[in-house]
This record gives C-alpha cells, sequence and structure tokens, in this order.
C-alpha cells in the first residue's frame, strides 16, 4: 500500500465526521472491503453539504439541480477492521462554474493513520434536462469560501 502524503492546503475550510465499520462494511477476512469507502466518503459529503446549509434531502429539489460523479479515484493506505471508529476530514480543492472537486480523507481512530483518500468531482446538472448547468450561485459561494489558499 503507499504511504499517505497529506495534500491538506493551508487555509483550507475542514468538515469532519465519523462512522464505525459495520459487519456489512467487511469482507471475510474481517478488513473494510475497499469499496465501503466510497459509502463512508459520501456520508461525509452529505454532512458537508448540511454544515454549509444545503442539506441533501431538500437542496436538490430547492435549487432543481443535481450533482452527478464524474470522476473518482481513491488511494488505500491502511486496513481498517469492524468496529474501527473512523473520521473522514473533506475539504474542498477546485470549484469550477459547474463543477468541484474534493477530497475525504479517512483516518482510523484506532492508529490514528489514514487508511484511505478519496477525491471526487462533480457536475451541477439540470434536475429536468440533465443538461450541464452552473452551480447555483450561493452554493458555489460557499464552495468558494472553503477553498484553501494552495488552490484559490
Amino acid at each position: 500500500m503507499a504511504r499517505f502524503s497529506d495534500s491538506l492546503p493551508k487555509g483550507a475550510r475542514v468538515f469532519e465526521s465519523r462512522l464505525q465499520v459495520q459487519w456489512a462494511d467487511v469482507d471475510v477476512a474481517g478488513i473494510m472491503y475497499f469499496a465501503a469507502y466510497s459509502r463512508f466518503a459520501e456520508y461525509a459529503e452529505m454532512q458537508m453539504f448540511a454544515e454549509l446549509g444545503f442539506p441533501y434531502e431538500s437542496v436538490f429539489t430547492e435549487y432543481g439541480f443535481w450533482l452527478p460523479r464524474v470522476h473518482v479515484e481513491a488511494d488505500y493506505h491502511a486496513p481498517a477492521l469492524m468496529s474501527d471508529w473512523l473520521r473522514m476530514r473533506t475539504h474542498i480543492e477546485r470549484v469550477g462554474a459547474s463543477s468541484v472537486r474534493w477530497q475525504t480523507v479517512v483516518f482510523n481512530d484506532r492508529g490514528g493513520e489514514a487508511g484511505a483518500a478519496l477525491r471526487f468531482v462533480v457536475a451541477a446538472i439540470d434536475a429536468a434536462t440533465k443538461k450541464s448547468r452552473p452551480l447555483p450561485a450561493a452554493i458555489r459561494a460557499a464552495l468558494l469560501a472553503c477553498v484553501g489558499e494552495a488552490d484559490a
């Protein structure tokens, strides 16, 4: 496994959330299955948007758009085991006119090490037409305010 290299830019707003590894998250060896990390990162994403004032249970209907993934990458560094508590640290890397890129690093509370780092790029599309559209201005402004100095 590759060694984790932290890329948190100076001044970036950090969003944190925690989840415990469940039976459904592990393979027969008792190690967290690689695809389960995506579910944990999606939980962190929901928490980030809620903290910004745009909860997923209402924001898409209110603004008439969706944020499908257009690119996802993941690096795995250390295994997590059933019942481990994982802390997800998310920060916005880039905000475009109609897209957003963020990184979620999953740290294991058991040893403090990073178990995985996932990067997501989402693109705003109109909910009715399914065509690309600009991010809603209020959401884009809130996201831009989170970007660190190195990425501004």
